[in-house]
C-alpha cells in the first residue's frame, strides 16, 4: 500500500505518548452515553441485575476486541486503523467501505450526536440554548426537516472550533485530550463514589425491586419487545442484545486510538497497552456507574428519567437540584473532550484512504503543523451539516409535528454494520496469523484464539438479534455502507488512471 510507515513519517509527527494514546482510548469512549443509555436498556430488560449484565457482556466485547486489535495495530501502526487492517487482511474494498462509513455516517454522526448532547446540556445552564428556539424554522420536506436552532448552532461551533483546534498541531490536540480525559475520568469516578457511599440506601433499586425476575417489576415481554414473543424460549436472550446496543454505542470509539498509530511513540509496544489500559479503565467505570444507579435509584426511576438522563436523576435524588446542574457541567466537560478525540481521530482514516489514491487526494494535505488539515476541515464541514437535518413525527395526541436529529437515525441504522466491520478487523488477527505467519508480530493477542472467538461469536449473535427484531434499521444500515462500493470502483480506476501517467 501507498502508505508505509517510512513514507509516514515524512508527513506526520510521532508525537503521542503512551499517557496520549491512552487518553485518546479513554477520552473517546467516555461521552454522554454513560449518562444516558441505561434508561432504555433498563425498560428492555425490566431488572437491575441483567441492567449490569448488558453492560457487563458489552464490556468482555470491547476488553477482547482491545486484546486483538493490540496485536494487528502493533504489526502496521500506520494511519488508518481498520482501514488499513481491513485492506491487508482482506482487500482495499474492504477497507474503503470501512472509511466511507466512517465518513459518511459513523464518525461523523457521532461527532454530530455528540455535540448537540453537549449543546443540550448547555441548556441547563443558558435556557437559551434550546433545540426548539428557532434562528431559522423548520422547514419540512417529507418526513425531514431542515432548521437551525441555537442548540443546533452550538453544535455546529463546537465541531468548527475543535476542528481549527486541531488543525493547529497535534500538540495542541493532545494538550486539550489530555486535559478534559483527567477531568472527566475524576468527574465520572466521583459519581461512582456517590453513588456507592452516599446513595446506597432504602430507596434504591437494591431493596425495591428484583433483581433477576423483571415480570414481578412490571416488566412485560409484549410491551418492550413483541417482535421477540415468536422467539418461545430465546426471547429473553434477544432482548438482552437488543439492550447492549445502548452500552456498546457508549463504548465504541475505543479503536480510535489505532488511526493515529501514524503518530504514536514506539507503537509497538504503545499501540496495544494504550487500547488494553484505557478500555479496562472505561469499561469498571461504566460497571461501576450503572451499579451506583441500581443502588441509589429505584428502578421506576432509572426507566423514567426525564430525557433519559439517568446521570443527572442520580445526582439530584442525592443533592437536589444543584446536583443536577452539577452533573450537567460534568456532562459538558465529558462531551466536550469526547468530540475532541473523534475530530482528531477521525480525520486520519480518510487521510490514510487519500494517502492510498482511494479518496479525494486533498485530503491527504498536511499543514506546516503536521496534520492532515484538509481531512480535518472536510470532517468538521460533513459533521456539522448533519446537524441541520431533523426527523419528522406527528404527536399522537395533538397531531402537531415534533423534530428529532437525522444522526440518531442513521447512527441505529449503522450499529449492526459497525459490529461487522468490528468482528472482521478482530477477525483480521486469525486471517493474518494464517496469511502471513511469519511477519513480525511485536505484541500478539492474549488469549489467542479464545479471545477473537467470543468477540466474534457475540458480534455474530448481535448483528442476527438486530436483524430479527429491528430488520428495516439493519437493513438501511448495510444498504448505507454498500453505497461505498459503486464508489470505490470509481476511485480505484481514477487511481490506475494516475499511476500508468506517472
Amino acid at each position: 500500500m501507498a502508505n508505509d510507515t517510512t513514507d509516514e513519517s515524512k508527513r506526520l509527527v510521532r508525537g503521542l505518548s503512551l499517557v496520549d494514546a491512552t487518553t485518546i482510548v479513554v477520552g473517546s469512549m467516555i461521552g454522554s452515553g454513560i449518562f444516558i443509555v441505561s434508561a432504555e436498556s433498563s425498560r428492555l430488560v425490566g431488572s437491575p441485575g441483567w441492567l449490569l449484565v448488558a453492560w457487563i457482556l458489552a464490556g468482555v466485547m470491547t476488553l477482547c476486541g482491545a486484546l486483538c486489535l493490540g496485536e494487528v495495530a502493533a504489526m502496521m501502526p500506520r494511519a488508518g486503523g481498520p482501514y488499513v487492517f481491513l485492506s491487508e487482511a482482506y482487500s482495499p474494498g474492504v477497507g474503503f467501505l470501512f472509511g466511507w462509513s466512517q465518513f459518511l455516517v459513523v464518525q461523523t454522526g457521532t461527532i454530530a450526536a455528540v455535540a448537540v448532547a453537549f449543546a443540550n446540556f448547555s441548556g441547563v445552564l443558558v435556557p437559551q440554548i434550546a433545540g426548539t428556539n428557532y434562528l431559522i424554522q423548520p422547514v419540512i420536506v417529507g418526513n425531514y426537516a431542515f432548521s437551525l436552532s441555537t442548540q443546533q448552532l452550538m453544535a455546529i461551533v463546537i465541531i468548527l472550533l475543535l476542528t481549527a483546534v486541531n488543525t493547529r498541531g497535534l500538540k495542541l490536540g493532545k494538550l486539550i485530550q489530555n486535559t478534559f480525559t483527567f477531568t472527566k475520568a475524576a468527574a465520572l469516578f466521583a459519581l461512582v463514589v456517590v453513588g456507592l457511599f452516599v446513595g446506597w440506601n432504602a430507596g434504591g433499586a437494591a431493596f425495591t425491586s428484583d433483581w433477576w425476575y423483571p415480570a414481578a417489576n412490571g416488566w412485560s415481554l409484549e410491551a418492550v419487545q413483541p417482535a421477540a414473543v415468536s422467539a418461545g424460549g430465546l426471547a429473553f436472550l434477544l432482548v438482552l442484545g437488543r439492550a447492549m446496543t445502548g452500552p456498546l454505542f457508549a463504548q465504541s470509539a475505543w479503536n480510535n486510538v489505532t488511526f493515529t498509530a501514524g503518530e504514536v511513540e514506539d507503537p509497538q509496544r504503545n499501540l496495544p497497552r494504550a487500547l488494553l489500559i484505557g478500555c479496562i479503565i472505561v469499561v469498571v467505570l461504566y460497571v461501576t456507574a450503572n451499579l451506583a444507579y441500581v443502588v441509589t435509584l429505584p428502578l421506576s426511576s432509572i426507566q423514567n428519567a426525564p430525557q433519559n438522563r439517568v446521570g443527572t436523576a442520580l445526582m439530584e435524588h442525592i443533592f437536589g437540584a444543584g446536583g443536577g446542574i452539577a452533573m450537567a457541567v460534568a456532562i459538558m466537560i465529558s462531551t466536550f473532550g469526547c468530540n475532541n478525540g473523534l475530530i482528531l481521530a477521525g480525520a486520519r482514516v480518510y487521510y490514510a484512504m487519500a494517502r492510498d489514491r482511494l479518496f479525494f487526494a486533498s485530503l491527504a494535505k498536511t499543514n506546516r503543523f503536521r496534520v492532515p488539515a484538509v481531512a480535518l476541515v472536510a470532517q468538521g464541514i460533513w459533521a456539522s451539516i448533519l446537524v441541520l437535518p431533523r426527523t419528522v413525527t406527528s404527536n399522537a395526541t395533538t397531531g402537531a409535528p415534533e423534530f428529532g436529529n437525522v444522526y440518531t437515525q442513521l447512527l441505529e441504522y449503522i450499529v449492526s454494520v459497525e459490529l461487522v466491520f468490528g468482528a472482521l478487523s478482530v477477525l483480521a488477527v486469525v486471517v493474518l496469523r494464517y496469511r502471513k505467519p511469519d511477519a513480525e508480530r511485536p505484541y500478539k493477542a492474549w488469549g489467542y484464539p479464545v479471545v477473537p472467538f467470543i468477540f466474534v461469536v457475540l458480534s455474530l449473535f448481535l448483528v442476527l438479534n438486530l436483524a430479527y427484531l429491528a430488520g428495516t434499521t439493519s437493513g438501511i444500515g448495510y444498504l448505507i455502507a454498500l453505497t461505498g462500493i459503486p464508489v470505490y470502483f470509481i476511485w480505484r480506476k481514477n487511481r490506475k488512471i494516475v499511476t500508468e501517467s506517472e
